[in-house]
């Protein structure tokens, strides 16, 4: 599965210059529980097409009662202009109506024939891997695009609406085997853009994954070759440090939000201290290397290991603190208050 937004501003990009009419819906602000969170957008064809979400079904169903001809729609959509601000969920009936969790009340913003010239620029920009940012004007629904220089949640005043588009998130796997086959796996479907690397020809020729890139080059080669920023993990998995290490501590002196390997407790450490000892490292250098991978599920077999590794993964990236991380920052805290 490819990045939701991008798919989104796709669909739509195609829909817009086929000549269809249709609208783009934003979650611009939330109070309460809500189904999703501020900025995930979802567009809808004036035939019924829908494509993302910004409910858990319910407000889709509306809007395309509203607005689509193929079912009746209630009420016409308008032909381009100023976008229009709706809320749902007001009061407890209207809660329970929309399927929307209790007390919660979301604010979308509805743009109306958006330009098909401006959304063929901005997924052009995403799918070469540009942080971008549209600004909507909500006098008159006019569209401005520019690259920004990092990711930012989505603002809206009186006067404009500001959303932050990122390019799909990516991994780096190193080592192809049955692992990395499901995490792979779980990866495209949670998003991220796969590329596997893999210099080894008798374990290289059995992947079986659609839709991932393929490297032979050396995992080292292949690291600096995957230029890793902030929206992209690296995650050796052949258990041989004559491939990790070098991909490893080339991925380290990157932005990557995720630097791991697969190994035991025993085996991170001997990866550690063969890094001080053969390549300059120090603790602190090596602070980001994360080893063993993986939440704790007890898992043993390969599609298990790759949940849990794919869970850490997903955590890190949502900034999520994990339990063996709190336990540490809160160890350190008592040392302190302990002198």
């Amino acid at each position: 599965m490819e990045n939701l937004d991008v798919m989104v501003l796709r669909t739509l990009r195609d829909w817009r210059l086929a000549g269809r009419r249709a609208l783009l819906t934003t979650v611009v602000r939330t109070w309460g529980s809500s189904p999703r969170p501020v900025g995930s957008i979802m567009a809808l064809a004036e035939d019924g097409a829908v494509v993302g979400s910004v409910s858990g079904g319910c407000i889709e169903d509306d809007l395309i009662a509203r607005y689509s001809r193929l079912h009746g729609a209630t009420e016409p959509m308008p032909a381009g202009g100023a976008p229009a601000l709706v809320k749902y969920g007001i009061t407890a009936d209207e809660a329970h109506r929309f399927g929307l969790p209790c007390g919660g009340t979301l604010e979308l913003l509805l743009e109306y024939d958006p330009e098909p010239a401006s959304l063929e620029a901005l997924v052009a920009s995403l799918e070469q891997g540009r942080l971008m940012q549209r600004t909507v004007s909500l006098a008159d629904g006019r569209v401005t695009l520019a690259e920004a220089s990092s990711p930012a949640a989505l603002s809206v005043d009186e006067r404009q609406l500001v959303n932050t588009f990122g390019p799909e998130y990516r991994m780096l796997l190193i080592g192809a085997g049955q692992l990395a086959e499901y995490l792979a796996t779980m990866a495209k479907f949670s998003g991220f853009a796969v590329t596997l690397c893999d210099p080894r020809v008798e374990y290289r020729s059995a992947w079986a994954v659609p839709g991932v890139t393929v490297t032979t080059e050396m995992p080292d080669d292949a690291v600096t070759a995957f230029r890793p920023d902030r929206r992209s993990c690296v995650v050796a998995l052949t258990h041989d440090p004559k491939l990790d290490d070098l991909a490893l501590l080339e991925a380290l002196a990157t932005d990557a939000f995720y630097v791991g390997a697969i190994g035991s407790r025993r085996n991170a450490e001997a990866r550690r201290a063969r890094m001080v000892e053969h390549f300059d490292q120090t603790a602190e250098s090596l602070a980001r290397l994360r080893g063993p991978i993986g939440i704790y599920i007890g898992s043993k077999t390969p599609p298990e290991i790759a949940v849990s590794v794919m869970a850490e993964i997903l955590a890190v990236k949502n900034a999520v603190a994990l339990p063996r991380e709190t336990a540490v920052a809160n160890a350190k805290t008592l040392q302190e208050a302990l002198g």
